[in-house]
């Protein structure tokens, strides 16, 4: 049978009900798990939702089939994110006794190290002062202004840097205005994303135009910069060795997940190559 995905509904029709074999995953639970997987359309997180009581299901039955669960209980009526301890217990020593997951050798863990070195490097850090020109990113006149005053700005900035603090104190929509725009020491992660990315790849010094992002546009001073390093494996070695586990346990739990849906049925989604998402997270 061809199973068609909740969010592929055209025109707003009704989605297909969802079955585990023939356990009916309830819309009304599809509903409130909708809380623990937020998306950018409801169609998304109506669908990460279903299948995350999909997921659930498949394992409570193959719980019940090895005698390791009372038959009765079902994930239509559970929250994802408020699970049972029992049924957590239960899952638990599932997973333990169906799953084969080897631990990589270290040749393994040393071969992974080397070959991804930024994932295992310390961060670059970055002091970093900031003039925040607020705009919403629909109002485009707005944004062609504060965009103008931006480039302002930034042109006497680099005539005359020590009033810096002045502009931020007399333009910024941002609270850090207040230490004159100063949003101190940051790492990758810390600002919002679009910034955030632009800064990776910035010199120390003032930016040369007002940097984009949600929220407005930000004139940008970087008064220093430190580069990020290399970690020797030695260092690092129990983080890489978990990454690879992770790996390994995710593939195995993928398997064994798309297995489990063969065999039963399931009806109205179909799980992903993310299907163990929920329960490693």
């Amino acid at each position: 049978m061809q199973m068609i995905d909740i969010e592929q509904l055209p025109g707003g029709a009704s989605p297909p009900p969802v079955r585990v074999g023939e356990t009916l995953i309830e819309e009304a639970s599809i509903a409130q798990e909708m809380q623990y997987h937020p998306a950018d359309s409801a169609g998304t997180a109506q669908l990460k939702a279903a299948r995350a009581l999909v997921v659930r299901e498949l394992l409570i039955q193959r719980a019940i089939e090895l005698g390791l669960m009372e038959k009765g209980a079902d994930a239509g009526g559970m929250e994802i994110g408020g699970m049972e301890d029992e049924s957590d217990a239960v899952i638990a020593e599932l997973l333990e006794q169906e799953l084969d997951v080897p631990a990589p050798s270290e040749e393994d863990c040393r071969r992974f190290h080397a070959s991804y070195p930024a994932r295992f490097s310390e961060p670059s850090q970055m002091s970093v002062r900031h003039i925040l020109l607020a705009a919403a990113p629909d109002d485009a006149p707005a944004r062609d202004v504060q965009y103008r005053l931006g480039e302002s700005l930034v042109k006497e900035l680099q005539s005359i840097p020590e009033r810096f603090d002045e502009f931020a104190q007399r333009h910024s929509a941002c609270p850090s205005k207040e230490m004159g725009g100063d949003l101190g020491w940051l790492v990758p992660g810390q600002t919002v994303g679009e910034l955030d990315r632009a800064l990776q790849h910035l010199p120390e010094g003032l930016h040369e135009r007002p940097l984009a992002s949600r929220y407005g546009w930000h004139v940008v001073l970087i008064d220093k910069r430190i580069e990020g390093r290399e970690l020797p494996f030695e260092q690092v070695a129990d983080h890489v060795h978990h990454s690879l586990r992770e790996q390994a346990t995710r593939r195995a739990l993928r398997h064994y997940l798309l297995a489990l849906e063969a065999d039963i049925g399931v009806e109205g989604v179909t799980l992903d190559d993310d299907a163990a998402g929920s329960l490693m997270q």
